[in-house]
């Protein structure tokens, strides 16, 4: 009889045998920031993150640095809308503005900026509409504007979310055209047009005002397709991906891990944390245990860093272990 027990009878013991581990550097934090002045606003889905307006960023930027996370992902939120989202690519816009400031005060913070049209535009989506139809080709060059705006302002890495066909290789071409050689693209190359992103377009006041995404967002249903995209991204010049959401698609992350010997990033969207935070809030689950269990299996499947709503709370509980 194998006695596997041996190495489970002390929590010294289970530590000294554990196969997966989460650090703090394996953390993103998501931060939203919105045009105004004394603005810090909870968001009624997602208890425990707020919006804040950039004269009250420090607040939780000294939290960020102090926990010891390495990297926020930037979601800005602007005061006016357009149909062609030009605010996603305004060099005084929200998010470049944001960018600005903090690479000025927190030079060691990563700061990632998501590109994507869908939070500027007045009809939610993230191209350019005609007809009812999305524009895959003609949105592209707002994409790659928007990149190289956000790098003018100093963002370290861009992250496109838009899932328009082509557009690491434009955005790529643009980085390095404008003297952005260096800047990384992280790539949303596997993200589904999941239930899960409901909270999300609440924070980011970012829902379709017609129709849904499913024309160039992933079928849930669908796996081979995911490999497709990211090899396609990996060859127009992404240098890391993410595969959103996590907990759903598991899968996806154990078999990108085997196929992809790149930087892999596993990203906890809204309704994942939004369902753990009302669990706990009616006393149902352990919140600490289940995050830090969930976080574990995004770990284990093969993600090197975790894109996060729960990300100063771990950050809080690894300290104490």
């Amino acid at each position: 009889m194998r006695r596997f027990r041996r190495l489970r009878q002390t929590e010294e013991m289970r530590s000294f045998v554990r196969e997966t581990s989460i650090t703090v550097r394996d953390l993103i934090c998501p931060l939203f920031v919105r045009e105004g002045k004394n603005i810090r606003e909870e968001i009624p889905s997602m208890p425990g993150v707020f919006r804040y307006s950039l004269d009250l960023l420090d607040g939780i930027l000294t939290q960020i640095i102090k926990a010891g996370i390495p990297a926020v992902l930037l979601f800005g939120i602007p005061e006016r809308k357009d149909e062609r989202g030009s605010g996603a690519y305004d060099p005084e816009g929200i998010t470049q503005r944001a960018i600005r400031l903090m690479k000025e005060r927190y030079p060691s913070l990563i700061v990632i900026a998501d590109i994507c049209l869908c939070e500027y535009t007045s009809h939610g989506h993230c191209g350019l509409v005609s007809g009812g139809q999305i524009l895959n080709d003609e949105t592209l060059p707002l994409l790659a504007k928007a990149a190289v705006t956000n790098a003018d302002a100093g963002a370290d890495i861009v992250a496109p979310s838009d899932m328009m066909d082509g557009r690491v290789a434009v955005i790529r071409q643009a980085l390095d055209e404008s003297g952005h050689g260096n800047v990384p693209v992280l790539s949303y190359s596997a993200k589904y047009a999941s239930g899960y992103y409901g909270p999300f377009r609440d924070a980011a006041g970012s829902a379709p005002q017609f129709g849904d995404r499913r024309s160039y967002q992933m079928d849930p249903a669908n796996a081979r397709e995911a490999f497709r995209e990211m090899q396609d991204d990996l060859e127009e010049g992404a240098d890391m991906l993410i595969v959103k959401p996590a907990l759903a698609y598991l899968d996806i992350l154990r078999t990108a891990r085997e196929k992809f010997p790149v930087p892999l990033i596993a990203y906890n969207v809204s309704g994942e944390y939004a369902m753990v935070k009302a669990a706990s809030q009616m006393g149902w689950i352990d919140e600490r245990r289940i995050v830090m269990e969930n976080l574990t299996a995004m770990k284990r499947a093969g993600a090197d860093r975790i894109i996060t709503y729960h990300a100063l709370d771990a950050a809080g509980w690894l300290s104490e272990q």
